[in-house]
């Protein structure tokens, strides 16, 4: 009975989600090494963490892209030995308790100063991979009017061929 119990414990042990800590390291290193990929350049790595259904959001309003547009968008940059250089000034993620799907949000310093990124992730085959990543630039509350005058002239006429 002893010899059963054992194995039904090592079973049941094998199934049961990783602790939260040690997703979050995997997820953490995921995202850096993501980062780290466009900034040296490496499209591979840099696609290679992005799932198959994967949709990338930029910061201009135009910008939401599945994975080969994405691709197709960026080769030129990366083809150049220069895409982007993002590192993570503060990173929250979070894991849901089957601990199969997780997101996360971030503040980047940029060549565009300050931006947030949030992503989802998904484990496929014991794996993590970015499904959803959205880019904004942060705007700081006093220097708002600014951006949006700057921002009027352009985003007028997207909203109004947005609305039809």
């Amino acid at each position: 009975m002893k010899k059963y119990l054992f194995i039904l414990l090592i079973c049941f042990s094998c199934n049961s989600p990783k602790p939260v800590e040690e997703t979050k390291n995997e997820i953490n290193a995921l995202v850096d090494q993501w980062h780290k990929a466009a900034a040296e350049a490496n499209f591979d790595n840099y696609f290679n963490a992005l799932s198959e259904d994967a949709i990338f959001i930029g910061t201009d309003a135009t910008e939401n892209w599945n994975k080969t547009d994405f691709m197709a968008y960026s080769k030129p940059y990366f083809d150049r030995g220069k895409a982007w250089s993002f590192t993570t000034l503060e990173r929250n993620v979070f894991i849901t308790d089957d601990g199969k799907t997780a997101w996360f949000d971030e503040l980047l310093n940029t060549q565009m100063k300050i931006c947030r990124g949030s992503g989802i992730l998904t484990n496929e085959n014991n794996q993590w991979k970015i499904k959803h990543y959205v880019l904004s630039m942060t705007i700081p509350n006093e220097n708002s009017d600014v951006v949006i005058k700057a921002k009027d002239s352009l985003e007028s006429l997207l909203i109004q061929k947005l609305k039809k």
